[in-house]
């Protein structure tokens, strides 16, 4: 596996990048590194000035009379060209933008590539291959952002999501962003997932199951909770013309308000419901003498094994067909038990702040006394007798509820799969540059976050492709392209034509799992 490696020079105080390459030295019967001089560090934008060795042929064609070269590092560029025109995105882009497409792909590109402020794209653009061709100064990418219309996002938001909506399964989650912004209405304060004490953006995102791809997201003030979310989300998917859609959500977004409105707008789900309610309590107490029998038990993989069960349950007031699928995991029993109490103690907080949350009254009223007088003011105390019970009763119980999956194995399967939302979420904070959000106007934010949106479909396709290459798997996604980062375009004048230089071992691997084709 090729990495790199940074030698500083004291006396010219040049930093040399390396290419490393390790390798099985069969007469030696060791390890053994390879060392490959590719250029020099550029200490204000962190990039590699490519070696002159690998531009010697462009220098020595100089001397030819009239005949002139380019060298431009082209790797990445090939990588992600294959990948535009693989997922579809390179037609839609065009028909959505038609004007902006290529330059809009530029930025995506630099993102994907860098992770780094736009600001810093100018000297990329200057030594890489990229979609516009042309330099990307600050000046102009502003002006792009703010040409960037709703309407026109909205489009490509469509049919994206049309494409990726063919069957599949959604997995819907929210995070929050960070940001310093002052002048921004939607930065708000409040649930922060990160534990950061600054305002923020919500960010809810849809993410197929099967493709593995980024489908749909929309920002939202950062004071929003998750559970309030839901509703406006499948109004904006009616909007956009979103068939028939399959979610996947965690009990976070659980309420009855949520489940009657998927119903009504015919849409699916499969969702974690809470134990504590009463409905689902009175099913758990049909199962419980029988759920430990044999016939329910199944073994998931060597460290875990559980017991399910599932009935059928008619929803509310049109007795919609639903299934819950019940499952009992007596390893997880204590765990349960003291995320119960962690639970408990929150409520209890909030009780006595005043700071009720709708969706928990039902536990307030149950598990809680709360007293009030004109002397010692108010009163909340713990109802022993009624959470015993529950703790004898329900811990190491967990219930999915699902409108069309019929198998409880299949139910979990599918939930649990929606953790490609979360990777997704680390990806766009970690990987490209959404930590913090720097822009102050909301029209300039919402077009970076669309350049972030659909730098993250190129991400998530590239982990896809080296998680299923058994050679490429133990590589990044940043591995892969900055392997890439070593393969030069040399552009002569006239009828000289271009050649590329020579490819490593490990970017002829990368090259056979994405089925690249490198001009001759």
């Amino acid at each position: 596996m090729a990495s790199r490696t940074y030698h500083h020079n004291k006396k010219t105080g040049v930093t040399y990048v390396y290419s490393v390459q390790s390798y099985w030295d069969r007469e030696k019967k060791a390890p053994r590194n390879k060392q490959v001089c590719i250029g020099k560090l550029n200490k204000e934008t962190g990039e590699v000035i490519p070696s002159a060795k690998k531009h010697k042929i462009a220098e020595d064609s100089t001397t030819i009379h009239g005949l002139t070269a380019n060298a431009r590092i082209a790797g990445p560029f090939i990588l992600l060209e294959k990948l535009v025109k693989q997922t579809g995105l390179a037609g839609i882009l065009k028909h959505c933008f038609p004007e902006l497409h290529s330059e809009i792909l530029s930025l995506v590109y630099f993102i994907v590539q860098k992770g780094l402020p736009l600001s810093r794209s100018e000297p990329w653009s200057n030594g890489h291959l990229h979609p516009s061709g042309e330099r990307l100064v600050s000046q102009r990418i502003s002006e792009l952002l703010l040409k960037i219309t709703e309407a026109d996002r909205q489009k490509f938001l469509s049919l994206w999501l049309r494409k990726i909506t063919e069957r599949d399964y959604l997995c819907y989650d929210i995070t929050s962003i960070s940001s310093y912004a002052r002048s921004n209405e939607y930065i708000r304060y409040g649930y922060n997932r990160d534990g950061e004490a600054l305002p923020q953006i919500n960010l809810a995102m849809l993410f197929g199951q099967k493709s593995r791809l980024p489908a749909y997201y929309r920002r939202m003030p950062g004071n929003i909770t998750d559970v309030a979310t839901l509703k406006t989300t499948m109004k904006q998917m009616d909007f956009i013309g979103a068939n028939a859609i399959h979610f996947v959500l965690d009990r976070g977004f659980y309420s009855e308000t949520n489940i009657d409105e998927i119903l009504a707008r015919r849409h699916h789900f499969t969702m974690a419901v809470p134990t504590g309610r009463k409905w689902v309590e009175n099913i758990i107490d049909r199962h419980y003498e029988s759920i430990a029998l044999p016939k329910y038990y199944h073994q998931i993989n060597e460290t875990e094994s559980l017991y399910a069960a599932t009935s059928l349950y008619k929803w509310g007031e049109d007795k919609r067909r639903t299934y819950l699928h019940i499952y009992y995991n007596a390893q997880q029993a204590a765990e349960g038990f003291d995320k119960f109490t962690r639970e408990l103690l929150q409520y209890k907080q909030e009780l006595e702040s005043g700071k009720k949350v709708k969706f928990h009254e039902e536990h307030y009223e149950r598990f809680f006394t709360v007293k009030e007088t004109p002397k010692r003011g108010l009163s909340v105390s713990f109802n022993d007798a009624a959470i015993q019970k529950y703790r004898k009763r329900y811990a190491g119980f967990f219930c999915i509820l699902s409108t069309s999956v019929k198998e409880p194995m299949e139910a979990l399967r599918i939930y649990r799969a929606k953790d490609v939302v979360e990777n997704s979420f680390d990806d766009l904070k970690n990987q490209l540059d959404m930590k913090r959000l720097r822009m102050h106007s909301s029209a300039a934010m919402d077009s970076r976050m669309f350049l972030q949106f659909i730098a993250l479909i190129f991400i998530c396709q590239i982990r896809n492709t080296i998680q299923d290459d058994k050679t490429l798997r133990n590589l990044t996604v940043r591995e892969v392209i900055e392997n890439m980062e070593t393969m030069v375009q040399i552009t002569y004048s006239g009828r000289y034509g271009r050649l590329y230089t020579e490819t490593s071992p490990i970017q002829r691997k990368i090259i056979e799992a994405f089925g690249l084709t490198i001009p001759k």
